[in-house]
């Protein structure tokens, strides 16, 4: 197979739903027992309703268990950058949907200049680069040219904008792009029409298919999950989600990889959730995820409550943000509009405190752009800038 596309169209969306729904206690103690090395089999188990009412309190502890071992009591921190609020699509879910009247913004190289230069103060070394999805104003030379701007500062550059090209990813990675997050949003095609209305999103085939494209671009770090909330079913969504990172996975094993849960938050043009994702749902879905990859990175972001993430810190986060602004502009007090609300409004230096004093390791650096040199797969940086002069990031303002 040549990609994941032809291994999802071979799995129904309605089988999954069952067979989690038709788990039974014993399949459950098992996929404990075993610590995951059922695989798939395993993490069905895990996701189902009866390991939901019966087996959370041991899946918890396990997971904490997995993690302390892979991961010490160490978090990492980083900063989302919105760079534009621009898009051409249109999705019912979104702040930055085409068909919502808000004024449209993307920053300059000194606008960005001037960002990056409060994120440092506040300790940032990872930063990820958010965009909407308009080819136009914010395609593949702004993305590129945003990345060389801020590549002397940050030890560790992410980006989230639309899906590329494995040619233009290749690109990217010899600017100093580290990972790349792409959330399919929802693996259920039927919801996935009903909330991409218009533009390129809207192809849900082509958004699929592009893990497989930054996996052969060589691309460090692939970021999934999927938006709970624009499908009934939750759990048939996180088992595709894992399907999909397992698949990826064995095929591209050199690359590392991270799981998001974000829940629908309220924006402009706002749609209710189909289904509402509680707490307790979401600690099985990390619960379940971790003991299934005991590698996994999972990041939880500010759309969820301070209480709530210092509650979850021990069942298998491993990364956090921390001060967010979703606006582009926003750290420089912009008042354009965020793409959703933000629930855990604490300052960064208050989640680094609270961090330390609950005897956590805060890590604002877990990678450089020097290891890429050494990876086999690595394209040739030769023609990239290496002795590049940092400007003055004070000048920014």
């Amino acid at each position: 197979m040549t990609t994941y596309n032809e291994y999802f169209s071979s799995v129904q969306w309605d089988v999954i739903s069952e067979k989690i729904s038709s788990i039974t206690r014993n399949q459950v103690a098992q996929a404990i027992n075993r610590e995951g090395r059922g695989g798939l089999e395993d993490f069905t188990a895990l996701l189902s309703p009866i390991a939901a009412s019966e087996f959370l309190e041991p899946m918890a502890r396990l997971s904490h268990s997995l993690t302390q071992k892979r991961f010490g009591k160490a978090i990492r921190l980083f900063a989302p950058l919105y760079l534009s609020n621009e898009c051409n699509n249109v999705c019912d879910y979104c702040g930055f949907s085409l068909g919502n009247k808000i004024v449209r913004k993307t920053l300059n190289q000194a606008e960005l200049l001037r960002e990056a230069g409060i994120l440092k103060k506040m300790g940032f070394d990872h930063v990820l680069l958010v965009t909407g999805e308009s080819t136009r104003k914010v395609g593949l030379d702004y993305i590129n040219q945003s990345l060389s701007t801020l590549r002397p500062y940050f030890s560790n550059l992410s980006i989230e904008v639309q899906p590329l090209q494995q040619e233009e990813y290749a690109v990217l990675k010899s600017s100093g792009l580290h990972a790349v997050l792409v959330y399919q949003e929802t693996y259920n095609q039927e919801s996935y029409a009903q909330h991409h209305l218009k533009g390129k999103k809207s192809n849900f085939e082509w958004r699929l298919a592009t893990p497989d494209r930054l996996g052969k671009a060589g691309v460090h770090k692939i970021g999934l999950g999927c938006l709970f909330g624009l499908t009934k079913d939750w759990r048939a969504d996180a088992f595709f989600a894992g399907h999909h990172m397992d698949y990826l996975q064995r095929k591209y094993w050199r690359t590392q990889y991270s799981m998001s849960f974000p829940r629908l938050r309220p924006c402009a043009g706002e749609i209710p959730p189909e289904v509402s994702l509680e707490d307790r749902d979401l600690v099985q879905l990390i619960c379940a995820f971790r003991i299934f990859n005991h590698e996994l990175e999972i990041s939880i972001s500010t759309r969820e409550s301070s209480e709530l993430r210092d509650h979850l810190l021990p069942l298998g986060v491993t990364t956090m943000s921390a001060g967010s602004k979703t606006n582009p502009g926003g750290y420089g007090e912009d008042e354009s509009l965020e793409q959703f609300e933000i629930s855990d409004s604490r300052s960064v230096s208050e989640v680094s405190l609270q961090l330390q004093q609950s005897g956590y390791d805060v890590v604002w650096k877990d990678w450089d752009q020097s290891y890429d040199q050494s990876n086999s797969y690595a394209l040739s940086d030769d023609s990239v800038q290496c002795s590049i002069e940092k400007p003055d990031l004070s000048i920014a303002g």
